[in-house]
């Protein structure tokens, strides 16, 4: 296993997560089993945030408490299913700064291609959390991370719901320095770069849409 890639194998992630793989599962209880997934990621993925110190006063006396250090956390939804992950996110970190990658496969070719981009000011300062449920061939993950560093993000972490053995190779091969947390690692990959035995389309599960 490579060293910057975390498998969580917490009991409640696996249960909500086997409900999620299946199929009669409607999607506005898959919507809500992401988001709570989500927040059990977001402790291992955000759990070395840095801090500092503040005097505040309690009921009881006063005290030195420790508190987030440095510029707001950004979170980026690659789109469109990144946005089930990052609203479980936004939950525990509501004050946090969140952009937007929009990339979708060609499925001939299963390259990525871009048609949004917007992100927070000041990338260089920034912790950076990328979220999309799916790590498949890799290739919309790689050309996100991309983005951020061509815009300055240093200190960036990835988190998904599902990995393939071929996309977490192709990702820390082309971004070793990247942080991966995952919930799962799948089998492999079908003919059609889809996570075997997965969960089908993340986005199309989510919607409703096909």
């Amino acid at each position: 296993m490579h060293p910057n890639l975390t498998h969580v194998r917490h009991p409640l992630i696996q249960h909500k997560l086997t409900l999620m793989r299946d199929k009669n599962t409607p999607s506005a209880v898959f919507r809500q089993l992401l988001r709570e997934i989500a927040h059990l990621l977001a402790y291992e993925v955000l759990r070395d945030l840095p801090t500092t110190r503040k005097m505040i006063e309690t009921p009881m006396q006063e005290m030195d408490a420790p508190i987030l250090a440095g510029k707001k956390l950004v979170l980026v939804s690659i789109l469109r299913a990144g946005n089930g992950l990052l609203d479980g996110l936004l939950d525990l970190v509501p004050s946090a700064r969140v952009g937007f990658i929009g990339l979708y496969r060609d499925h001939e070719t299963l390259k990525p291609v871009q048609y949004y981009l917007k992100l927070p000011h000041s990338m260089d300062e920034r912790h950076c959390v990328a979220v999309d449920p799916m790590l498949a061939t890799g290739n919309s993950v790689i050309a996100a991370i991309d983005r951020l560093k061509e815009n300055g993000a240093k200190n960036i972490r990835f988190v998904c719901l599902l990995a393939a053995p071929e996309g977490i190779e192709a990702l820390t091969k082309a971004h070793p320095d990247v942080k991966i947390v995952t919930a799962a690692i799948d089998e492999r990959l079908n003919e059609n770069g889809y996570i075997m035995p997965g969960l089908g389309d993340a986005g199309d599960r989510m919607f409703g849409t096909k």
